[in-house]
């Protein structure tokens, strides 16, 4: 079975935990062990999120005065080779030897007339105090919005994915059993100008909604999005709660998720598992093979 396995950015460094190099390390190393034990009986493509990543090196790159900060499409390059790097080495240190790895920067188009340009509503970064983010929103000019309760996190555009630039490298490495670590970030956004030729654009594409176009164009027969919550919830944080097991792709209403976060995981799940003989799973990442098996998080399928 291809199985196409998206790890959320604070599933490699959890909430609240300082967003130092150890920290991301010792995540990366417990999310290797679950992808291992994947991979001992399925081909699996690994992609990852990388908004708290991204997010920091913005930040730090702003408090930098003597030169302009560097545009979010190159941070995003940035961060994505260094989350890969840490997946690619953990990976392999948890896999048998002699098995082969690619990690590959991946530019993703998008339509530059998204209305999504207009609307941030993709958190990066920290989270911040409600006295830190009024600072934060004025120093640097950046919009905020209230992810939870008194935490505040910045928000930049997520146009919607539309073509993956290196698909046919990505199909040929994994036509030949390596172990493919791609569309990192929702991959780097570019866009086509006046010309043809592509250009970084200033934005972030949600991972999910990315991996999921990566699955369909693999022809993966399962799509797991392995985060820190166990299981898609309706009406999430109020007293009338409800965890969703398996749900029907036409039975579930994404708008009813919040837009930044759990909003598209179930979009992604629900388009992917649209088509007879395919599989969506969301839960938490230690979960990976009771998810794929529907013994645990929410599965979505026809069946």
């Amino acid at each position: 079975m291809r199985v196409v396995v998206a790890l959320g950015g604070n599933a490699l460094l959890k909430r609240g935990e300082p967003m130092t190099a150890d920290a991301q390390r010792a995540n990366v190393r417990k999310a290797a062990r679950a992808l291992a034990d994947l991979a001992r009986d399925h081909d699996i493509v690994v992609a990852h999120g990388s908004g708290p990543q991204v997010g920091l090196l913005a930040l730090q790159a702003a408090a930098y005065k003597e030169v302009p900060p560097f545009p979010l499409d190159i941070i995003s390059a940035e961060s994505i080779g260094m989350i890969g790097y840490l997946v690619e080495q953990e990976l392999g240190n948890a896999l048998p030897e002699g098995t082969r790895f690619a990690t590959l920067l991946t530019q993703i188009e998008v339509d530059r007339n998204d209305p999504a340009f207009g609307r941030p509503e993709k958190p990066i970064g920290p989270t911040y105090e409600p006295h830190e983010a009024e600072k934060v929103s004025q120093l640097h000019g950046w919009p905020l919005i209230e992810e939870s309760a008194g935490k505040w996190r910045r928000v930049v555009a997520s146009p919607l994915p539309g073509r993956i630039i290196q698909i046919e490298a990505i199909r040929l490495l994994v036509g030949h059993g390596v172990t493919v670590i791609c569309a990192g970030g929702g991959g780097i956004p570019v866009i086509a100008n006046d010309d043809g030729d592509l250009e970084g654009v200033e934005a972030v594409i949600d991972k999910d909604r990315a991996a999921r176009l990566l699955a369909e164009e693999l022809s993966a027969d399962a799509f797991l999005m392995l985060t820190d919550v166990d299981a898609v919830y309706q009406e999430w944080g109020t007293e009338r709660q409800r965890r969703i097991d398996r749900a029907r792709p036409d039975e579930i209403e994404p708008a009813d998720f919040p837009p930044g976060s759990m909003g598209p995981k179930v979009e992604a799940a629900a388009a992917f598992a649209s088509v007879d003989g395919r599989l969506s799973g969301i839960g938490k990442l230690e979960d990976a093979r009771a998810i794929l098996e529907r013994r645990a998080g929410t599965t979505f399928s026809l069946e």
